[in-house]
């Protein structure tokens, strides 16, 4: 069951949580297939976050996927 939170997570963090290389993660980013980062600063290269509660979304969408198989 899914976890409603608005906590900011860093890009660590949601590796931890789905297992995920950095590298896999941006390809599922960029390919919209993972929640999209939040840019914290308006600088381009300033520090991104993601929704913790999109990341855990996203964990849950595969743990019902392999269910309905």
């Amino acid at each position: 069951m899914p976890i409603k939170t608005n906590r900011l997570i860093s890009l660590k963090v949601a590796m931890y949580l789905t297992s995920l290389s950095r590298s896999e993660i941006a390809r599922k980013e960029m390919a919209g297939e993972f929640p999209q980062r939040v840019a914290l600063s308006p600088h381009p290269r300033g520090r991104k976050a993601f929704l913790e509660s999109e990341v855990l979304d996203w964990v849950w969408q595969r743990i019902s996927e392999r269910s309905s198989d």
